[in-house]
């Protein structure tokens, strides 16, 4: 399994075998993560070597990921359909940009653009879920159960596909039915997909799962629930927020990170990406200030950074634009809540109406098929500036997690 070396709880602490097949740690119900041997990385990898910058998806990373493309054994694993690789867009025109003096930048992970690599299904979701996929391969599993408030269950669908694993996915029975309909269509037409419908948030979904599908066999993918698969996969947009801009440029971090969050993998993702940079020498100890992105609907994140507490309550979720932020809690908020912490950064909430003004602004000037979630982010930035998270001359990027077009009819108003 490439360089990884063993299992770690991200709360308490304890360590397990690498090749453990695991969902929580059993010590205290808390997220586990994979562990690299950096050293013999570094040894056996000189020069970066395990770096492929000619890639065009997140696979370029190489050792520095759970699976190894340029290691036969992982590579018969891996179900690559050309996901990460998105491109920065340049937004330093917006206005709140021109009156903070900063560059603004959108890392597109919904649609694709000519010369960069794709998420097939239109969601940052493709990043986790092609590590998951794969590991789940290597791991000979055959039934995948997974709770969603859309967009991940789309993208498990979609990986699933080219395999000849089964899956089921539950979901919310609001859920946009782009993303619905795909999901149903494909349960129609095989029966290695199963769709569950919901009344409820992904919360409901999950308990559906654990009471119906997980006693029977099927191994759970939800979120934090694998062994860290999912936030090795997010870690990969880390990695390319990282990476040097042109040929010859050193490998840096911009000054802000906005971030959409619900159950809040990408944050520790991103995060352990920038650790282990650190650890190979690519860049210092310095951070981008993580600001993490709710809705005043659903904001249970938001109320326990306000709060000052160690971890975030179930909230009662709401009705939202940004479907998926409609997340009423999360087993790995507590280290999001620390991230935030030791980034010097915040966690801001936005409303309805401003989410759509925001939305409506980025179509209109720029033609881009910016998700909710995104330009939840994008409405954060008068709160971002007023609370002097951003600074004249820093470099904030803005996480636009999907594409417009999942959404439509529900969004096309906004137009």
């Amino acid at each position: 399994m490439s360089f990884v070396s063993h299992l770690r709880c991200t709360a308490c602490g304890s360590h397990f075998d690498a090749g453990m097949l695991m969902n929580l740690c059993p010590h205290d119900q808390r997220p586990v993560e994979m562990i690299f041997d950096l050293e013999r990385l570094s040894v056996e990898r000189p020069g970066h070597s395990w770096y492929r910058p000619e890639r065009r998806d997140m696979w370029r990373f190489g050792g520095l990921l759970a699976l190894d493309i340029d290691t036969p054994d992982d590579r018969h694993h891996i179900v690559s359909l050309g996901e990460g690789a998105t491109p920065l867009l340049e937004y330093s025109d917006q206005p709140l940009a021109q009156k903070g003096g900063f560059e603004l930048l959108i890392k597109d992970e919904g649609r694709g653009h000519g010369g960069w690599g794709a998420n097939p299904s239109q969601s940052f979701k493709d990043r986790g879920m092609a590590m998951t996929v794969s590991m789940a391969q290597r791991f000979g599993l055959e039934r995948l159960a997974l709770p969603t408030q859309g967009n991940a269950g789309d993208s498990l669908c979609t990986y699933v596909g080219p395999t000849q694993m089964h899956c089921v996915v539950a979901m919310p029975d609001d859920t946009p039915l782009p993303i619905r309909g795909r999901v149903a269509a494909l349960a129609l037409e095989s029966e290695r997909f199963h769709l569950v419908q919901v009344r409820g948030t992904i919360r409901e979904a999950g308990e559906t799962l654990k009471r119906d599908w997980i006693p029977d066999g099927w191994f759970n993918v939800a979120t934090f629930q694998e062994p860290g698969w999912r936030t090795d996969g997010k870690k990969t947009l880390g990695l390319e927020l990282a990476e040097p801009r042109a040929a010859g440029d050193p490998w840096s971090l911009p000054d802000v990170v906005v971030y959409p969050t619900g159950g809040g993998t990408g944050v520790l993702g991103m995060w352990k990406a920038w650790s282990e940079l650190e650890c190979l020498g690519l860049i210092d100890e310095r951070r981008p200030r993580m600001i993490c992105v709710q809705s005043t609907r659903t904001p249970p994140l938001v109320t326990a950074w306000e709060a000052g507490a160690t971890d975030s309550t179930p909230a009662n979720p709401g009705a939202t634009l940004a479907y998926g932020l409609n997340v009423p809690g999360g087993v790995g908020h507590f280290r999001v809540l620390e991230i935030i912490s030791e980034s010097a950064g915040g966690a801001i909430s936005v409303s309805e109406d401003d989410m759509s003004q925001a939305l409506t602004a980025v179509w209109k000037d720029k033609g881009w098929w910016i998700g909710p979630e995104g330009a939840a982010c994008l409405a954060a930035l008068p709160e971002i500036l007023d609370r002097g998270f951003a600074h004249p001359g820093e470099r904030v990027v803005v996480v636009n997690t999907g594409s417009l077009e999942k959404y439509l009819p529900d969004l096309r108003h906004l137009l």
